[in-house]
């Protein structure tokens, strides 16, 4: 600002400079204060007086603190939760809102094998700049909760949960999981038969081990894995390109079987997709979790082959008669078994091909391939001997890895058969007018025998009955989760709390040698291998910390040798159960303590309704994850609910997906992007430096250079500015471009609203004791009822509306008297919420000696919200053409009796009579003539 404007500016302008002064000194008062600081019920955290009863938990999607800090975009969630929370605690409420860091992951430690720098340190900076952004934003968050997942005694409860849920098994009968020492009771009693029927005392210490682990809930398997020599790791299927290619370095990827650490998550499939009926969710996301665990009806099928069977899993068993040839998965264990000689190398080499493949790839690609085995089944309806293919569309992760092949029913069997010449049965009578390939739809059977006429649901049943009456197979739930694959051969994670003893057994640790803290290593990357080395086995950095894999421990059985697994747990481990310490981060003997557990997150008393699942009261984040994180929390949840560990059996009551703060980017002729900043709008065009660019909108990156952060909104307009823009640029679900040009226009309504307030040149107060008039006291509680209702349902945008709307009333009717103290107070706390600071401000300046944070929020008075007229719009033939005010207790045959005696609506009937006359009540009259 130039010498000459800083002059002319009055000294008690609402400016930048102002509310920096402002924002820093309220932050400071609230953190010396404890101002947001939420009670417990007992221990470290209770005041020892009662706790109110009425409580919120609000809280926002675990943040992973990345090395290029925040951009505006980041905040949208975070200042919705704070505006929410700053709301219910204004009225009385107690709020527990805080933030944490997800701080283990790939991130990190890609930029520790770069620069050698420790990956804590690297993500400890990372999460100061973090800190210092929020914080300068005025987010009112109990510190003293803050945690992050890479304190060593958060993720001692992490591995603790691993061993609960690894000591645990699930009981169909029951219903839910039940300590592992109860199913090895009942092996040990003979009420449960061991696998092969000797007895539980007559098996080894080993062997009975071995048969524990085969129904744990985490567990060892020889699992299908995306494995990458090249990089020395498994990679997700996001991390594999459509040719089967790793995204970073673009080597191979091979899909073979390594051990793994599994979560059985499969066992809770059904409580999964139900219990989504008793979550206050977006309709959205329940749909992609069901659609995600894909619980589908159907039947299992046997097809004999020689002296083996292959088993398939179908959702369509009404179809088995038009079965012309049955397709295993390339890696089917049976192919091995009923493969001609013949055939072997063609088998090889397609199976090598099919391992370079992303599944993606497998599942979407066109163009069907395969290999015939040599072998045929028998279809158990015909009795017609059929072939047996190996092809890549069939995946070993669903069903049974193999499907009966009919071609007339479904289009990816029908390419195929059109590929390799195999037959078409249509079993389903195609609709009047079908001229396609493969008919999908509903109709009568027809060329299945004794199914034919019947339709499809009642061919279903029918078929399933005969199949279990033969032998041939039985009625059967399937899905399509798999379980979750729980090992990442990766340094920067949660180390397992798992030894291995001289057979390679897993052996639980003991609580008391907790936590298994990650060893200093002097290399963060896994060893890498030839790309092409597909038989290469992973050899993680923990491989190499000798020191600390191989210990000698006394578990019971004196001291012994064992070894450490190698590999750490995925980052999602962390953000599984966060919500669960934020409630007890102190807590030393336990990962939650059971009082305050139940009162911050138990399932709500019968006067909120039954069936109520517990959990977080409000929990906000983006869309993207819908399924992983939102499920593998519920799982783990759930678990701990069985075992009785928390006293609700879902972690997040309700959900809201905040939308995205999106930004154009601009593009010269070269195709190279320019400072959007520095772009000028010009009679519908864009230039930069005189030059026409092209504009494109989408994410905010550096390399698109439309980054704006939120550290340059509060130096150039203030926190509170900012805030105020974000909640006011559209509905908080909704996406929006960024427009730092339109800032100006919050900012100008918070000098407005200081204005009316305060004396802009001496920094006197203006508010005078005088009664408001009804006028004003109206459209004051109107104001009141409606922010209100918006604050309560997220309706930010329309809740700034209406203060503006007060505000402009204000500003045209006491500019040059001064504001009645009714209004300017109401005004405030109304305010606080979206601009906390300049709040406290003028609640100070309102002479109050107490901080505005904990209320009151004002209250609406109910009479003058009661109309005492109604204005109607009249439409003529669709057009509106006159208004009349009418007493708000008319009836509908005076307000259309005083419609028709309108001076302008009468020369338009002119006499006559109106052909209809419609009163839509409280809104408007159409006539209709």
């Amino acid at each position: 600002m130039s010498t000459e404007a800083a002059a002319e500016t009055p000294a008690f302008r609402y400016t930048a400079e102002l509310a920096g002064r402002i924002e820093k000194r309220w932050q400071q008062y609230w953190e010396d204060n404890g101002t947001f600081h939420a009670p417990n019920p007992v221990g470290p955290l209770s005041t020892g007086e009662p706790v109110p009863a009425d409580k919120l938990f609000v809280q926002d999607m675990f943040p992973y603190p990345s090395g290029a800090g925040l951009h505006v975009g980041h905040p949208l969630g975070f200042i919705g939760t704070d505006v929410f929370a700053r709301y219910h605690r204004m009225n009385g409420r107690n709020v527990l809102h805080t933030m944490g860091f997800d701080a283990f992951g790939l991130p990190a430690e890609q930029y520790a094998v770069q620069t050698g720098q420790h990956p804590r340190k690297t993500t400890e900076d990372n999460m100061a700049t973090y800190l210092r952004q929020i914080r300068r934003l005025g987010l009112g968050h109990d510190e003293r909760r803050r945690i992050s997942t890479i304190d060593v005694e958060y993720y001692k409860w992490t591995q603790w949960i691993f061993l609960q849920i690894f000591n645990s098994w699930y009981d169909a009968d029951a219903g839910k999981a039940r300590p592992i020492a109860e199913l090895e009771a009942q092996f040990a009693d003979g009420s449960r038969p061991t696998p092969d029927g000797r007895p539980w005392a007559g098996l080894t210490s080993a062997e009975q081990r071995k048969v524990l682990n085969e129904y744990r809930l985490a567990y060892l398997s020889e699992a299908p894995v995306n494995w990458c020599p090249g990089l020395g790791t498994v990679l997700a299927n996001e991390e594999v390109t459509a040719d089967g290619r790793s995204e970073r370095g673009n080597f191979p990827v091979f899909r073979r079987n390594l051990r793994q650490w599994m979560m059985r998550i499969t066992a809770y499939s059904d409580r999964l997709i139900d219990d989504l009926d008793r979550l206050d969710w977006p309709e959205k996301v329940k749909a992609m979790q069901r659609n995600w665990i894909g619980r589908s009806n159907g039947a299992r099928v046997r097809f004999p082959v020689g002296d083996q069977e292959i088993e398939v899993f179908t959702t369509r068993p009404d179809t088995l008669f038009g079965a012309t040839y049955v397709v295993l998965a390339p890696e089917h264990a049976l192919v091995d078994v009923i493969a001609t000689a013949e055939q072997a190398a063609d088998i090889a080499a397609y199976r090598r091909a099919a391992s370079l493949k992303s599944e993606l790839d497998r599942q979407e690609n066109k163009e069907k391939t395969g290999v015939f085995t040599g072998a045929h089944a028998t279809n158990p309806a015909t009795g017609e001997r059929i072939p047996v293919y190996i092809a890549d569309y069939v995946l070993m992760g669903y069903g049974t890895g193999a499907i009966m092949a009919v071609p007339g029913q479904d289009q990816r069997d029908w390419d195929f058969a059109t590929a390799y010449d195999l037959p078409v049965i249509r079993t389903v009578q195609p609709s009047e007018g079908f001229d396609g390939e493969a008919f999908t739809g509903d109709g009568p059977a027809i060329n299945s025998g004794f199914l034919d006429g019947m339709g499809v649901t009642e061919a279903k049943s029918t078929m399933i009955a005969w199949l279990e009456e033969k032998g041939f197979g039985q009625g059967t739930v399937q899905y399509k989760l798999r379980d979750w694959l729980f090992s990442r051969q990766r340094y920067w994670g949660e180390p397992f709390p798992i030894v291995y003893d001289e057979d390679g057994t897993p052996i639980p640790l003991p609580e008391e040698m907790l936590p298994v803290e990650l060893p200093e290593v002097d290399d963060y990357s896994p060893r890498t291998f030839e790309p092409e080395d597909a038989n290469s086995e992973p050899s993680p950095p923990l491989s190499r910390a000798t020191d600390w894999t191989e210990v000698e421990l006394d578990l019971g059985e004196g001291r012994k040798k064992y070894r450490r697994d190698f590999n750490t747990m995925p980052n999602w481990a962390g953000s599984c159960w966060y919500q669960l310490r934020y409630v007890d981060p102190t807590e030393s003997d336990r990962f939650v303590n059971a009082e305050n557990e139940q009162y911050w997150l138990g399932p709500r008393t019968a006067e909120h309704g039954a069936g109520d699942p517990g959990g977080v009261d409000l929990y906000i984040g983006g869309v993207e994850h819908a399924v992983l994180h939102l499920l593998y929390s519920r799982f783990w949840q759930k678990v701990l609910f069985d075992l009785g560990q928390v006293s609700g059996d879902e972690p997040y009551r309700k959900l809201f997906n905040q939308g995205y703060i999106q930004a154009y980017a601009f593009q010269d002729a070269r195709e190279t992007y320019v400072p959007a900043d520095e772009v000028v709008e010009e009679n519908g065009k864009f230039f930069f430096n005189g030059e026409e660019v092209k504009r494109e909108y989408g994410k905010m990156g550096k390399s698109l250079k439309n980054v704006v952060t939120p550290d340059e909104m509060c130096e150039n307009y203030g926190a509170d500015t900012f805030r105020m823009y974000e909640m006011s640029m559209g509905p908080m679900d909704v996406s929006r471009p960024w427009a730092t040009k339109d800032v100006v226009g919050a900012q100008r309504f918070l000098q407005r609203l200081w204005r009316n307030l305060v004396d802009e040149n001496t920094g006197e107060l203006r508010v005078v004791e005088d009664a408001a008039p009804e006028e004003s006291l109206r459209l004051l509680h109107k104001t009141i009822a409606g922010v209100h209702d918006d604050f309560v349902n997220l309706r930010y945008n329309t809740a700034g509306a209406k203060l503006i709307e007060l505000n402009n009333h204000v500003t045209k009717a006491y500019s040059a008297t001064g504001t009645p103290r009714v209004l300017a107070e109401a005004m405030v706390l109304m305010l606080a919420p979206l601009g906390p600071h300049v709040a406290e401000e003028l609640w100070a300046k309102l002479g109050h000696d107490r901080s505005l944070a904990h209320g009151p929020f004002p209250k609406a008075d109910e009479k003058y919200l009661v109309e005492d007229s109604v204005e109607y719009p009249i439409q003529v033939n669709g057009k509106v053409r006159a208004r009349i005010t009418v007493p708000a207790a008319a009836g509908q045959d005076e307000v259309k009796a005083a419609a028709l005696a309108e001076e302008k609506i009468a020369e338009l009937v002119a006499g006559g009579t109106p052909r209809k006359v419609i009163v839509v009540p409280g809104r408007l009259v159409n006539i209709v003539l």
